[in-house]
């Protein structure tokens, strides 16, 4: 059975990292993320968010050196990897908790025109 999820969605914050302690530990960025799901309206033509979700993702290692150098906040990502459900206790209630992580394995930025050409005008000024 395969374990493979890819969407896209917004970045809810601005991605956060974890560093390493010592070198066998690995290196972690943490983000949240908005995967909507548009629907065409007939009578309109536009595109309506029909419902979404938020997803806890996190990066390691090499991508997620890149996540923190280059996503920020409300930009569109595409992501691929794998669902993780995780469990534990909350230490003030006592209660049980869970929630799914989606562990990624690629993240790809999901560019407009105008966010293309920002970026590229970046790129350029940086070299």
């Amino acid at each position: 059975m395969s374990n493979k999820f890819t969407g896209a969605g917004n970045l809810g914050n601005d991605p956060t990292f974890i560093s390493p302690v010592g070198e066998t530990q690995r290196q972690v960025a943490d983000m949240r993320v908005y995967f909507d799901r548009p629907v065409r309206d007939h009578d309109s033509e536009q595109f309506k968010d029909n419902g979404g979700f938020w997803l806890d993702v996190s990066a390691w290692d090499w991508l997620a050196k890149d996540v923190m150098r280059t996503l920020k906040k409300g930009m569109r990502i595409k992501v691929e990897g794998s669902l993780k459900h995780t469990t534990w206790t909350d230490d003030n209630s006592g209660e049980e908790r869970s929630k799914w992580v989606l562990y990624a394995d690629d993240i790809a930025l999901v560019l407009g025109r105008v966010e293309a050409i920002e970026i590229r005008k970046k790129m350029e000024k940086a070299s």
